[in-house]
C-alpha cells in the first residue's frame, strides 16, 4: 500500500527523489513482479497491462522469458512501444535435417491369369546430394530386403529402382533392382530385360513375365516366345493414358527411361525381346 508521504509527493521530478525514494519505488514495482517463469502469453498480457513500469523491472521479467520462450519479446523497453512480436534475441537454430524423400511408385502393368490377377510396380529413389543424403536412403532401402549398390556412397548422384510383382494373394517379392548410371539404355536399341514365372512360388516354372527398360527413343519392343509367336508392344503417345492392362511402352516417374512388361501365351515362355523400332 503506498504510503502518505509518497502520495503527497507524487508530483516531484526524479531530481527531488532521494536515493531512499528511489528504492522504495523500485522495491514496490518488483512486489508486482511474478516470480518464477511465466508461460509465454501471460508474460506479454502482463507486459501490456503494466507498460507504465520502471523499465528496469520490465527488462528482469524480459529476460526470464528468454530461457523458456527463446524469444525476448519487447513489452515496456524503452524504444519498444509495448510491440508484440518484436524480437531481439532468439534461440541459436537447430542444424538442418537431411531430407530423405520416400520414392515414387509407378505401375507398369496389370491384369489376369487363370483368375488370378497380377501386377507390377516400379518405385524409383531421387539422386541423393551428398554422403549425409545418400546415408539416410541407404537405411531407409533396408525394408527392401536388398539394395542396389554396396554401399551408401554408390548413390550420390545416382537415382535407384527397385521393380516388384505380385500375384493373386501372395506378398509383393522383388524383380530387380539397380541405379540409373552409364549402363542404363540410353539410345537406338539398347535393352535391359529379365524373365521369371508370373507366379513367384513357382520356382522353376515357365519364365512368362518379362520386364525390362530401354532408351526413350524406342517405339516398338517385340518379345518372342519358345512357340514361334511374338508379342508387339509400342510406345505410349505423349499427354496419352494407356490402362495398365493393356501391354505398351511406359514412362516411370522419376525414371529416365522407359519400360515394357509383356506375358507368354499359356503352355509357352521367354525366349528373346529386342527394340524392333
Amino acid at each position: 500500500m503506498m504510503s502518505a508521504d509518497r502520495e503527497t509527493n507524487h508530483g516531484m521530478t526524479s531530481h527531488d527523489m532521494s536515493n531512499g525514494d528511489i528504492a522504495f519505488l523500485l522495491a514496490d514495482a518488483a512486489d508486482e513482479v511474478e516470480i518464477g517463469i511465466a508461460p509465454y502469453d501471460a508474460v506479454l498480457r502482463g507486459g501490456r497491462r503494466r507498460r507504465a513500469r520502471r523499465w528496469a523491472v520490465a527488462t528482469a521479467t524480459a529476460l526470464a522469458l528468454v530461457g523458456s520462450a527463446g524469444t525476448l519479446a519487447v513489452a515496456g523497453l524503452p524504444g519498444g512501444n509495448g510491440s508484440r512480436g518484436a524480437q531481439v534475441a532468439t534461440r541459436v537454430p537447430a542444424p538442418p535435417v537431411q531430407n530423405v524423400y520416400p520414392p515414387e511408385r509407378t505401375t507398369l502393368a496389370t491384369g489376369t491369369v487363370d483368375g488370378e490377377d497380377w501386377w507390377v510396380t516400379i518405385d524409383v529413389w531421387s539422386a541423393p546430394r551428398d554422403a549425409g543424403q545418400a546415408q539416410a536412403q541407404w537405411e531407409a532401402m533396408a525394408a527392401y530386403g536388398s539394395r542396389p549398390v554396396d554401399k551408401a556412397s554408390d548413390l550420390i548422384g545416382k537415382s535407384a529402382y527397385f521393380v516388384n510383382r505380385t500375384y493373386g494373394d501372395g506378398e509383393t517379392g522383388g524383380v530387380s533392382l539397380g541405379v540409373f548410371d552409364e549402363n542404363t539404355p540410353d539410345s537406338g536399341k539398347d535393352l535391359q530385360s529379365v524373365a521369371i514365372p508370373l507366379d513367384p512360388k513357382a520356382d522353376g516354372g515357365p519364365q512368362r513375365l518379362v520386364i525390362g527398360q530401354i532408351a526413350p527413343t524406342a517405339q516398338q519392343v517385340t518379345c518372342t516366345w519358345k512357340n514361334g509367336t511374338t508379342t508387339e508392344l509400342h510406345k505410349v503417345p505423349e499427354n496419352e493414358t494407356l490402362a495398365t492392362d493393356i501391354p505398351a511402352i511406359r514412362p516411370a516417374a522419376q525414371s529416365p527411361v522407359n519400360w515394357f512388361v509383356c506375358v507368354a501365351p499359356e503352355g509357352t515362355e521367354y525366349k528373346s525381346a529386342g527394340v524392333t523400332k
